[in-house]
């Protein structure tokens, strides 16, 4: 079965390729995924090394947290496991006059101009 590891404080020089090469030494490498910002395409400073065993991993963690690699001195331990279902949660009730109906003036519509009306007094 395979396990994922965490990478962390990567150099933003490191690529999928680099890190696939520095974590091989520790066992078979299925997958590594640079973090990359979606607008900018630059690396947000971490990635995903996936091994092909839990025995490749735990090396991985115990040889190279701390170490450097490409002049950072990286953290590495295992990747917490994402729950299944449920995504983010959300802002819940956001309050402060979403939805509220605001009235312009003191006969509630847009009408009357110069009759003593204010836009500002509705508020």
């Amino acid at each position: 079965m395979s396990a994922k590891i965490y990478v962390g404080n990567l150099s933003w020089n490191t690529t999928d390729q680099s890190l696939s090469t520095a974590f091989g030494e520790f066992g078979q490498v299925l997958e590594a995924n640079v973090m990359r910002d979606r607008d900018t395409g630059r690396s947000r400073g971490f990635a995903f090394v996936t091994f092909s065993s839990e025995d490749e991993a735990n090396s991985a963690v115990a040889n190279m947290n701390e170490q450097e690699l490409d002049g950072r001195r990286v953290r590495v331990n295992i990747a917490n496991a994402r729950g299944s279902g449920g995504g983010g949660g959300g802002g819940g009730g956001r309050g402060s006059g979403y939805g509220q109906q605001r009235s312009y003036g003191n006969s509630g519509g847009y009408g009357n101009y110069g009759a003593g009306d204010s836009y500002g007094q509705g508020y």
